[in-house]
């Protein structure tokens, strides 16, 4: 099995950023929703990814945001992709002229149907599973239904998130198969800051844990 791409995401400042990549972190996300506790401002962002090293991925996430913001936060901040994780249609998706990977919160079987209306678009390069929540779209530490989210392994190719830690994050792989795995309060010393240690376990569980797994 090909090692699972890591995105640690809620990176709000450069030392916790090039720590997770020195850890061997592939993606690091930066959060744009003003009402997130992970929020970071566009300046510092811009800051941060001017000194990342090449094929590590800046990933920009908004929710609800307008079209024409996306575009110019992601062009002015050096962004690879954006993760849309609102209630954002598949032309909204399209629309952007971006990468675009599309956050969904599982919540039902119902859900896996509405991921096809986005699969198959030139933008969307691929999702990120959530845990569902009636009052967040993420970044809530709850884990994601993963008996749905193996079956959508079937058909989609995703970064699996919700509720990773360096303690659960094998048993998540092992079960789910996702092409990527996703975490930020998972490997956190506090909201919007991340523990060192965390983060490296946590790469270290998903290299460990990949080494020893067969193709399916």
């Amino acid at each position: 099995m090909a090692l699972p791409k890591i995105k640690i995401c809620g990176i709000t400042n450069q030392i916790d950023a090039l720590q997770a990549v020195d850890a061997g972190a592939d993606a690091l996300g930066f959060v744009f929703y003003r009402k997130s506790p992970r929020h970071v401002n566009l300046n510092v962002v811009k800051s941060i990814v001017a000194n990342l090293p090449p094929f590590v991925l800046p990933v920009g996430v908004f929710v609800n945001e307008e079209p024409e913001k996306v575009r110019k936060t992601m062009d002015e901040c050096g962004l690879a992709i954006a993760q849309i994780h609102g209630d954002e249609s598949a032309e909204y998706c399209e629309s952007l002229g971006r990468p675009v990977i599309r956050g969904i919160r599982l919540r039902d079987r119902n859900t896996l149907f509405a991921m096809a209306e986005y699969k198959g678009r030139a933008r969307v390069r691929g999702f990120v599973l959530d845990a569902f929540s009636e009052t967040a779209y993420g970044g809530t530490g709850k884990t994601a239904d993963w008996k749905l989210a193996t079956e959508a392994a079937q058909s989609f190719s995703f970064l699996l998130a919700g509720g990773l830690t360096a303690n659960n994050v094998q048993e998540a792989i092992r079960t789910v198969h996702p092409y990527g795995v996703d975490v930020s309060s998972g490997v956190e010393a506090g909201r919007g800051k991340k523990d060192p240690a965390k983060v490296t376990a946590f790469i270290q569980a998903v290299k460990l844990v990949s080494s020893s797994i067969k193709p399916l």
